[in-house]
């Protein structure tokens, strides 16, 4: 089951605390995504990243409705727990 993010705070450096519609939360740290290339080149740009926002229609962290990460990979992340099965493929 899919878990929305309902919240998010800035903690510094390319962290942000996310809590999700179970109660669950915890601190996901995007420094990874500096190396992933794309659109996420974007993110090198310190003040970009911090512009944020929680997408409630669809439960996923956004940055100017062009850049978005699914809430099943926030949730794993944030919660250290395996992603869905259906995701591994």
């Amino acid at each position: 089951m899919i878990k929305d993010a309902i919240s998010a705070i800035y903690q510094g450096d390319y962290k942000i605390e996310i809590t999700f519609e179970d109660g669950a939360k915890g601190v996901v740290d995007f420094s990874k995504y500096l190396s992933k290339g794309g659109v996420f080149q974007k993110f090198q740009d310190l003040e970009f990243f911090k512009n944020f926002k929680i997408n409630e229609e669809l439960g996923v962290l956004s940055w100017n409705d062009e850049i978005d990460i699914a809430p099943e990979t926030l949730y794993a992340q944030a919660t250290c727990t395996p992603l869905p099965d259906w995701m591994d493929a």
